[in-house]
């Protein structure tokens, strides 16, 4: 049956226009239910079980099936989720609307019906005779979608008696919409709220702490949108003195959790900064990444960024006191010339909740049921939350979703999701960070891995087409120890006119990742490979990351070649881009590939590529630090782990070697052609990588720190930049341009990928390139597949698809890659740190020399370089009486009593695993030398139980 859907449309020119499409009606959609004769008991994909037992409900004891509504999807996901909840039919209508309302819900849902252990059925509801409904004359969209639900259960309970006589299955419509439930009762449907069928499951008590406590702070928010949109123009139409809201987006601050900023979107050139947002009141219910509608305040109520550091203390207790206080002290130690836009959040645009993990904070009151949750993440608020399992979460680490935040409530309220193991045990702490850093990370579904090679695999003719045979080349790989996800290989040899070729091969992946498969969509949402002390979480499957991608020696691989024909003085003189299958003669480890460059003994056809590769590369980072890229610093740690229990018994700074730069130059450089061949074809849609220029105002700090020791750094330009560090030379202090260039990293802004038809800037600033993009990592990155497909359509190697020509798309794309990008560091950061507390906390008290990278009000901020480890020291203790402290914000100085501290002085600390608060263990660093009467700590610690283990060894002889 042929049904037509006609609706009109606005253009973009402003015309409209009227859409006809057709929509099909069947009587051969099954219902999901094995066994059912008038569907002819054929069903694809997962289906109900035909006798449900569970769960066991006392207000419905004979089997059923459940038949949620939309807003039942969308606000109690989390018990949909759980194992005890089965046999649900998902209709199609509310699949839609919740795909519309809540991508990540969508994909939750998604996920759910496609594991055939839930039962979860997915009707097509719209496409089916007898449960499809036309939207009546004066009826909304919303209230015509609730009767084709309740037409589709009630459908549901009729088919279901035509089974057997015996068989009394039942389908129980869940809403929390109290109209819908009274409609649904009158037409004779079995209907309840989420509450009382999850009340009614006797069994599974549990459940109650996963139910959503739902608010009605949509109401509030409906009134101030009008608000918005009748009075907010906005910063940009702003009259002068006028105070209006403009929309941003909460960001929190790291340091002091009192202290906001609101990163406007479309800065003006009346304000050039980040919005501050001080103290609980002004913050107004806001959470970490909410867009709010921020009100700028009078410039008498401005305030500076504070230079206090706060004690973090923990949130166990509920004192509105001691809030009020960080609030005080962040106020009155404000610098009158760094004073910046204020404002208070008036309203809140878009909530960007998600699943928190952290730990209950159980209440005193003896049987209560309500208890606070402190989240990990400490620039979330704590969360009052209902559970009957207080004594069993205690001392965990657990999962809570916000439902609201109440008007007259100083917390927000929300609901228990999963228990997630013991605080510090290693895989519990790796979960944690991995989902508080939004790191997909859960297996590969079969749906992708479906799309994998089969396996025994092997090049193919059909391979060889549009590819050249390389494998007579010396190939080989540079890699760090242990590396099986071999992305690049390198080759360079002596042509017969004299010249060098010199080649740099990157893993193939796109052939094996095809455009739009499951495969392919799975990696663009990872996005990125993430890295973690003792674990790699995959963009791909390891049958291509370790394995058939992975350029090892000895074994033929399919590869995409830059190739270039250059002088000895390394200029360029063709290049050229070839799909190619290679075979690498040597997989070898930075160090061993240096050993071969320095050994006089060996003079082998890899040792020689090898050198010729190493001294070209010299000449190509000259040329590139002529030009004024960039030469920082940071400090990179390694671990060493014990072979058994795997916990880190060494921690060290990693060692460079001159192979790295010399992989580094050539991968730059395979990079920059690439950029500038994809952009010569695809001048609108070439996927770039470009880093913006700091504003002057980041380099204050560097600037401040050199003029202390007598230096200038000249920050106009990078070429000024980078000629001004390499000056820096102190025979007395020969640590100190590492300093500088740790301090100039600092000061750096966050490269980007972007759509070249999206933008204008395509500079590079670290490396002083006009062009640039990422082409030499695709096991690892998306965005080097992407750039994969462009350059073989722009040689003929490949074809084109309409997602890779659509500008908009790719931005898209951009801005998810851009995301993953940056939480993937923030997860390493976070396996690193808990790293260094598992290594401190065996290693005991310890004392190191350490430089100050920054001077704070009440702290210096210190770096060891023995560990790469970086902690602040405090110098106001709470319960001791306070020394005199004296700042100087100009040249930047902190002198406590007669004893003054500049950035880059170097001091001894003694450093010790501060485990006080479960929920966030800490490195902490308490001032050695110089000594300060009632600061400082003796030097001599050998009376101290300084290590766990020690510490457990005397525990057992008392």
């Amino acid at each position: 049956m042929l049904k037509s859907k006609t609706f009109l449309k606005k253009t973009r020119a402003g015309g409209v226009m009227k859409i006809v499409r057709e929509h099909y009606l069947r009587d051969d959609i099954g219902c999901g239910a094995p066994g059912c004769a008038a569907c002819g008991g054929a069903h694809e994909g997962p289906v109900l079980e035909p006798q449900p037992l569970d769960p066991a409900s006392s207000l419905c004891p004979q089997p059923h099936y459940l038949l949620p509504d939309t807003n039942v999807l969308l606000h109690q996901i989390d018990v949909l989720e759980d194992p005890a909840i089965r046999n649900v039919i998902v209709l199609q209508t509310v699949l839609q609307e919740v795909r519309n309302r809540s991508a990540p819900v969508y994909k939750r849902i998604r996920d759910v019906t496609n594991n055939q252990e839930k039962h979860f059925y997915t009707f097509t509801n719209e496409h089916h005779r007898e449960t499809y409904v036309e939207q009546q004359q004066g009826e909304n969209s919303n209230d015509r979608n609730d009767r084709a639900i309740r037409v589709a259960a009630k459908w549901y309970n009729e088919h279901l008696k035509k089974m057997s006589a015996e068989n009394q299955l039942q389908v129980i419509f869940i809403t929390n919409d109290r109209k819908n439930k009274e409609k649904a009762i009158e037409e004779g449907i079995p209907a309840f709220t989420c509450e009382e069928y999850v009340k009614s499951l006797t069994a599974n008590p549990e459940l109650i702490d996963r139910l959503a406590c739902l608010s009605d702070e949509g109401v509030s928010l409906s009134l101030f949108y009008f608000v918005f949109a009748k009075h907010g123009r906005g910063i940009k139409n702003r009259k002068e003195g006028e105070r209006v809201p403009t929309v941003a987006q909460r960001v929190m601050n790291l340091t002091n959790i009192c202290e906001d900023t609101g990163w406007i979107p479309d800065l003006t050139q009346w304000v050039k900064d980040l919005i501050i947002l001080q103290g609980l009141k002004n913050l107004n219910r806001a959470v970490h990444e909410d867009i709010v509608a921020v009100e700028l305040l009078p410039k008498n109520q401005w305030v500076a960024p504070s230079s206090v550091v706060l004690h973090d203390e923990g949130q166990n207790e509920d004192d509105v006191e001691k809030e009020e206080e960080r609030e005080r002290i962040l106020k009155t130690a404000v610098n009158e010339k760094m004073l910046k836009p204020t404002g208070r959040v008036v309203g809140i645009i878009k909530r960007n909740w998600r699943p928190y993990c952290g730990m209950l904070s159980k209440s005193d009151i003896k049987e209560s049921r309500r208890h606070l949750f402190t989240p990990a993440d400490k620039r979330i608020p704590r969360i009052r939350i209902e559970t009957r399992q207080a004594s069993t979460l205690e001392g965990r680490r657990i999962i809570v979703s916000i439902d609201g935040w109440p008007r007259n409530s100083r917390y927000p309220n929300g609901h228990f999701v999963k228990n997630l193991g013991e605080v510090g045990d290693k895989e519990t702490e790796t979960e944690v960070l991995l989902l508080e850093h939004d790191v997909p990370h859960q297996p590969f579904s079969q749906a992708v891995l479906s799309f994998l090679p089969k396996m025994p695999w092997s090049i193919t003719e059909k391979d060889m087409k549009n590819r050249e045979d390389l494998r007579h080349l010396c190939v080989c790989s540079v890699d760090p120890p242990g590396c099986t996800d071999i992305d690049d290989a390198l080759h360079c040899r002596e042509l017969e006119n004299g010249d060098l070729e010199v080649g740099v091969h990157i893993a193939d992946v796109s052939h094996f990742i095809r455009p739009g498969n499951a495969l392919d969509q799975e990696s663009a949402r990872r996005g990125t490979t993430v890295y973690l002390c003792e674990k790699r979480i995959d963009m791909v499957p390891e049958l291509l990351s370790s394995n058939l991608c992975s350029l090892r020696s000895n074994v033929d691989r399919l590869a995409f070649s830059c190739i270039w024909e250059m002088n000895h003085n390394a200029e360029i003189l063709k290049t050229r881009f070839t799909k190619s299958v290679i075979n690498s003669k040597a997989s070898l480890t930075y160090a061993e590939a240096q050993m071969r460059i320095d050994s006089a003994a060996m003079n082998d056809s890899i040792t020689t590529s090898l050198r010729g590769l190493n001294k070209l590369a010299k000449i190509l980072k000259k040329r590139r630090i002529e030009k004024g890229a960039l030469t920082l610093s940071s400090p990179e740690v390694r671990f060493h782990m014990d072979s058994e229990t795997h916990d880190p018994i060494d921690l060290q700074t990693k060692e460079l070697r001159e192979t790295n730069s010399m992989v580094e130059e050539f991968m730059l450089l395979a990079n920059i052609s690439v950029a500038k061949k994809i952009h010569e074809e695809f001048s609108e849609h070439a996927l770039l990588r470009k880093h913006p220029a700091p504003p002057p105002s980041n380099y204050e700090i560097l600037v401040k720190a050199a003029k202390s020791k007598n230096l200038e750094i000249k920050t106009d330009t990078a070429k000024a930049l980078a000629d001004s560090l390499d000056r820096v030379d102190s025979p007395i202090f020969p640590y100190l341009n590492t300093l500088l260039r740790i301090l100039a990293t600092r000061c750096m802004m966050q490269a980007v990928y972007f759509c070249s038809g999206m933008d204008n800037d395509f500079h590079h600033y670290g490396l002083a390139s006009p062009i640039y993009t990422h082409f030499t990592s695709p096991i690892r990155r998306y965005a080097d597949i992407i750039v994969h497909r462009l350059l073989a359509v722009a040689i003929g190697a490949d074809c084109t698809y309409p997602e890779l020509t659509d500008k908009h798309k790719l931005a898209d794309l951009c801005k998810n890659l851009n995301f993953r990008h940056k939480m993937a560091q923030y997860a390493q950061r976070a396996s690193v740190a808990f790293h260094t507390q598992l290594f401190f906390k065996s290693k005991g008290i310890v004392s190191e020399e350490a430089y100050i990278l920054f001077v704070r009000k009440n702290a210096i901020v210190v770096l060891i370089p023995k560990y790469g480890l970086e902690g602040t020291v405090f110098f106001e203790e709470k319960d001791k009486p306070k020394p005199r402290l004296i700042y100087d914000d100009e040249v930047p100085s902190l002198k406590i009593e007669d004893t003054v501290f500049h950035i880059f002085d170097k001091v001894k600390v003694r450093i010790m695993l501060d485990s006080s608060n479960l929920q966030h263990q800490k490195i902490r660093m308490l001032l050695v030398e110089p000594q300060i009467p009632g600061i400082s700590v003796p030097t001599d610690t050998s009376n101290m139980d300084n290590s766990e283990p020690e510490r457990k060894k005397k525990k057992l002889q008392k």
